[in-house]
């Protein structure tokens, strides 16, 4: 399935993200909240992972889910506080519907092609994702 395309503004500037600008190279995106344990758990070995790629050939996005947010700050909080990695932020819970994501984090794996190789919930083990990328590199 081609990953639905999208425009989402960074959540430290004022510009956008245009996913399809990224054909060509490996996307990974995570939806995330700042109150969800389970992100607390993931976004760390995101961080890790997104500080040692080559970043020509390979992309970690993640978005912050305002919709899923108590108040949306908490977002910019958590962000200022842990991640260095390009952060979007969703209109609300739009393309996390799009993506059909059930819940936070979620991490997704398009491939240079632009199509969702693999969708992970929170449920996932990261030596899982890292796999899948490793596939694809």
């Amino acid at each position: 399935m081609r990953a639905p395309d999208f425009c989402l503004p960074y959540i430290d500037r004022e510009q956008y993200y245009q996913l399809s600008d990224q054909r060509g190279k490996i996307v990974v995106l995570t939806f995330w909240a700042s109150w969800c344990p389970d992100c607390s758990n993931d976004l760390p070995i995101k961080e890790r992972l997104y500080q040692s790629i080559d970043q020509t050939k390979m992309s970690f996005i993640t978005i912050n889910v305002v919709g899923r947010e108590r108040d949306p700050n908490e977002g910019i909080r958590y962000y200022q506080k842990f991640l260095s990695q390009p952060t979007l932020v969703d209109q609300g819970i739009d393309v996390y519907r799009k993506y059909n994501c059930l819940g936070v984090p979620t991490t997704v794996i398009i491939d240079q092609k632009g199509y969702i190789i693999k969708q992970f919930t929170d449920k996932a083990k990261p030596l899982d994702i890292m796999e899948t990328i490793g596939e694809l590199i």
